[in-house]
């Protein structure tokens, strides 16, 4: 194996609620195919039957250059990395490039779904008009596949087989 890319935790998100207060953690304990333990979709999944649960929801991550993009912009006031409503803020990964991709964050290993473009209830959330600007640039979609403890500073790396 060779490392195609890597980057690193930032930091880690978390709502109890939906719409409710983000709070911002060291580490938190990533449970395969349901979620972040005490994060708001975690009990969501807990409780729904596993055959209908959306890998979707398990885990969000944006990049912390999307936050520095909207503060460089100057027109949305100070962005912080918890504003935009995803679990990890990651550095030095082109989350873009993960969509279909599997690969690990600290020991969790992930597989990215689909890009988690922006919406109205982000801007209401925030009460900025963030969401043209975040076009493609607003995050990705995860399932957690291995399960583990994630913590701020964690390498996040691709691998991909050498053939």
């Amino acid at each position: 194996m060779i490392t195609e890319k890597e980057g690193k935790v930032a930091g880690i998100f978390i709502s109890r609620d939906e719409g409710g207060k983000i709070t911002e953690v060291e580490d938190i304990e990533a449970v395969a195919g349901i979620g972040l333990k005490g994060d708001r979709y975690y009990s969501k999944q807990l409780s729904t039957p596993e055959e209908k649960r959306r890998p979707k929801k398990e885990l969000t991550l944006v990049e912390f250059e999307s936050v520095e993009i909207l503060n460089k912009d100057g027109r949305y006031g100070t962005v912080q990395p918890g504003d935009l409503r995803r679990n990890l803020v990651t550095k030095g990964v082109h989350l873009n490039n993960l969509t279909g991709q599997t690969f690990f964050v600290g020991k969790v290993k992930v597989k990215g779904i689909e890009l988690c473009e922006p919406c109205r209830h982000l801007e209401k959330l925030t009460g900025k008009k963030i969401m043209k600007p975040l076009v493609h640039k607003a995050g990705l979609r995860a399932q957690i596949l291995e399960g583990g403890i994630i913590k701020k500073g964690d390498r996040i790396v691709v691998e991909k087989a050498v053939i």
